[in-house]
């Protein structure tokens, strides 16, 4: 048993290594696992490309305020879905047109900036298909059927309104023979689900009540107004009666640029030094182990990051920061729980024990309390706010999880080698520890 523990924590060891070199080296293994040679940085950093999309009618009249809010809706939905959160996304209703800047591509060096605008661009298709509902996706939603109830060009509008109960609706405005299609549908499938796509992407699918024959519905359950407002625009932007014309493409200077992000990361480099040197110096033992798991910590986030391809904006870097914080923070409650029942008299491994256990609450519950302000900023922020609410949940998660496993694990494997039992390596003076 002592000989499978110790062997646990050196592939821990040995694991949190192999991440780190694949953080760091982004052409290893040809370059599969990404890196931080392969991070999108944001605009304030690197820069990017400013475009100027014109909506083209046929008839050449002017596109609606409500029309240009839709088709800007359905863009943003797609640069959510390419992780281009670091963005400048506007309407210029005077002129009908709308204004995009995004950040430059890291790691390619073919990025071809109008062809990635054109397919941000491109009118998406809005469609409402039956479902089945034993095919669910890994993330939840429900595979494509191509069981077309409606398509796009049979919505006439879409808005919102409050009922008698106060309960937010999301209305539908259908044109003749939408309207026949829909009866159709909503009588046959009353009880079950249909739902709305824009391209591949699921919207919502909400389930039908009853049958629908005036060519106006609703659909219920929206929590907020602004998640009504949304849902409405991305279906006005499937039934869009324009194009976008990309007439003007230019690139823009970072900024803050290079010397601002260097010296973030400078900044993060010392923190995290002074983070190493405080640990090893007051817990010594598992301080050394608690470091090696912080710097597992950083490997994953950048890893993740460019696997995610999000983009990275000072801000966001400051959540990575913040969040390294955050599993030190972890550390040091388990370790003072642990300095405390080996003073009390506890064998080591019942310290060890005893420490994870009653210290789990209390980092539990900070951790939550954080990632719930994070996600408040992912909802309802936008651009680099929700960058750096994205980094800063993903480094509390994962911080989580390197403090109550990893660092559990090689300490326990640790433990088990008999040079390693003294109590002084684990902060308690030979006195305290008698």
């Amino acid at each position: 048993m002592k000989s499978n523990k110790g062997t646990i924590a050196f592939v821990i060891v040995i694991i949190i290594g192999l991440l780190t070199y694949l953080a760091l080296d982004s052409t290893a293994f040809g370059g599969i696992f990404g890196g931080v040679g392969k991070i999108r940085t944001g605009i304030d950093i690197r820069g990017g490309v400013h475009a100027i999309l014109y909506a083209v009618k046929s008839d050449n009249t002017k596109p609606t305020d409500k029309e240009l809010e839709a088709a800007k809706a359905k863009i943003g939905l797609r640069l959510d879905s390419m992780g281009i959160l670091d963005r400048v996304l506007t309407t210029d209703n005077l002129n009908g047109r709308i204004v995009l800047e995004i950040p430059w591509q890291a790691g390619e060096k073919d990025f071809n900036p109008t062809k990635t605008i054109n397919d941000i661009g491109k009118v998406g298709l809005l469609t409402f298909q039956e479902v089945d509902e034993t095919q669910v996706d890994t993330n939840g939603n429900y595979k494509q059927t191509g069981k077309i109830v409606l398509e796009g060009k049979d919505v006439v509008d879409a808005g919102v309104s409050t009922d008698a109960n106060g309960a937010i609706d999301v209305t539908l405005k259908l044109n003749a023979e939408g309207a026949k299609l829909f009866s159709d549908a909503t009588g046959r499938l009353i009880g079950k689900k249909i739902a709305i796509y824009m391209d591949q992407d699921q919207i919502v699918a909400p389930t039908v009540e009853n049958q629908i024959t005036t060519g106006d519905a609703i659909i219920t359950g929206q929590r907020t107004a602004a998640e009504a407002g949304q849902l409405a625009a991305l279906i006005r932007a499937g039934s869009l009666p324009f194009s976008l014309d990309i007439r003007e493409v230019s690139s823009i200077s970072p900024t803050l640029g290079k010397g601002a992000l260097n010296v973030a990361v400078q900044a993060g480099i010392l923190a995290f030094l002074l983070v190493v040197l405080f640990m090893l110096v007051l817990y010594r033992l598992p301080g050394i182990l608690a470091d090696i798991a912080l710097i597992g910590l950083g490997a994953m986030q950048l890893l993740f990051i460019s696997w995610l391809n999000i983009s990275l904006t000072l801000p966001g870097i400051a959540g990575i920061i913040l969040s390294l914080g955050m599993g030190v923070d972890a550390n040091i409650i388990i370790f003072e729980r642990i300095k405390e029942e080996i003073r009390n008299g506890k064998t080591l491994r019942a310290a060890i024990d005893l420490g994870f256990k009653r210290a789990f609450v209390a980092i539990f519950d900070s951790n939550v309390t954080t990632i719930l302000a994070g996600a408040v900023l992912i909802v309802f922020g936008t651009g680099a706010i929700k960058g750096f609410g994205i980094t800063l949940c993903l480094g509390v998660f994962l911080s989580f999880f390197t403090a109550i496993s990893a660092t559990r694990l090689m300490l326990n494997g640790v433990s088990n080698v008999d040079i390693a039992r003294k109590p002084w390596l684990y902060g308690v003076s030979l006195k305290e520890g008698k």
